[in-house]
């Protein structure tokens, strides 16, 4: 049964529903609130950075939201249909089919060349290896690294391992990327580009992204900005 949620008109009266939603999220450890009644809506093809102190709960409301943590109460909905009521392997098969993630240390595995970690959501999926290896080159083509696809990660530097979890979590063509820190173990400039290759790529295969990040200036790169304190938005700031 889908649990439907309420959604607003698009263009010429047509209907729109969040790509991503949370209503009333409440996640605890222990007796401390990590999330007190989050409620947010991430658009089709949107791209979004949470920020806030450290311990504020920006990461526990991405993993919340990505079916990594189960909720304590309220609800989570992908395309308006509940996640979060899904058993740990139905979790595990949305994470595998609908989501890709980003995370700060890239998690390539350093016995795998770039093009076979792309190409990894491709061969759990089922796909070819053959095929799998040529879509990821394709991905690695589109993000800078073409040449390169043949080099383990301790080949690479630090912005080209992070394209390369960018290609990884493009591959199976998501419909939300997760990106926990994506930039917070490079410099400046690279972590520009980096973040520029990341929202480029989404927009063009029309994902909508969720960025956390400590980084307020590189937020100011994403056009939409969220503040959480306290396990709560903060409506007192103004969201970009």
């Amino acid at each position: 049964m889908r649990t439907q949620t309420t959604h607003s008109p698009g263009p010429l009266g047509t209907a729109t529903r969040p790509a991503l939603s949370g209503r009333g999220l409440v996640k605890r450890y222990g007796n401390q609130h990590a999330l007190a009644g989050v409620d947010i809506d991430i658009q089709q093809g949107e791209a979004v950075a949470i920020v806030g102190p450290s311990g504020s709960g920006k990461t526990s409301l991405l993993h919340v939201l990505a079916g990594i943590l189960p909720v304590d109460s309220g609800e989570v909905l992908l395309s308006g249909n509940r996640i979060d009521n899904l058993n740990e392997t139905k979790r595990s098969e949305l994470r595998r089919t609908e989501f890709g993630f980003v995370f700060q240390s890239g998690m390539l595995v350093a016995e795998l060349s770039a093009e076979e970690n792309a190409a990894l959501p491709l061969l759990l999926g089922g796909m070819s290896r053959s095929k799998a290896i040529a879509d990821a080159r394709q991905w690695l083509d589109r993000l800078g690294l073409g040449g390169k696809g043949t080099r383990r990660p301790g080949e690479l530097s630090g912005g080209e391992a992070q394209r390369v979890a960018i290609a990884r979590a493009l591959a199976h063509r998501p419909s939300v990327i997760f990106a926990d820190e994506p930039t917070g173990a490079l410099d400046t400039r690279t972590g520009g580009d980096t973040m520029n290759a990341l929202l480029g790529a989404a927009a063009e295969n029309g994902a909508a992204v969720v960025i956390v990040t400590h980084d307020r200036d590189l937020a100011q790169s994403v056009p939409r900005t969220v503040t959480i304190r306290d396990g709560r938005i903060d409506t007192a700031v103004r969201q970009s």
